[in-house]
């Protein structure tokens, strides 16, 4: 009697979805959402650096954005405040200055995220 109880419930569980093979799958699917995520690639630059705030007036704070002109069009990449455009920011604070910068690209609320290993200014 017990053995036939147990199988049941066994079998429901099962069917329910959480027995081990409901959750490699689980586990499979996730692995595969990761894959078609490719983790960003970091891209090199050009263009006049200059502050968000001081120069382009479209800021509270200060932040560097480099602009990138390519094709007859302008690019605005504004920078993640992190250590390498904080440490780099002084150069650019009302001024601009031609630069060449290395980081990842992303996009946030319509606009060019650059997150910046190095800055070089020329």
């Amino acid at each position: 009697m017990r053995a036939v109880m147990f199988a049941t419930a066994f079998a429901f569980i099962v069917a329910l979805g959480a027995g081990p093979a409901a959750a490699a799958d689980k586990a499979a699917e996730k692995a595969a959402k990761a894959e078609k995520k490719p983790a960003a690639e970091e891209v090199t630059l050009n263009g006049e650096m200059v502050c968000a705030k001081c120069v382009l007036h479209e800021a509270k704070k200060c932040q560097n954005v480099l602009k990138v002109s390519e094709g007859g069009s302008e690019t605005k990449y504004y920078l993640t405040q992190n250590k390498t455009a904080k440490d780099n920011h002084k150069e650019v604070c009302g001024a601009t200055a031609k630069a060449t910068v290395t980081g990842k690209v992303s996009e946030k609320a319509g606009k060019k995220v650059l997150t910046a290993s190095s800055i070089k200014y020329e």
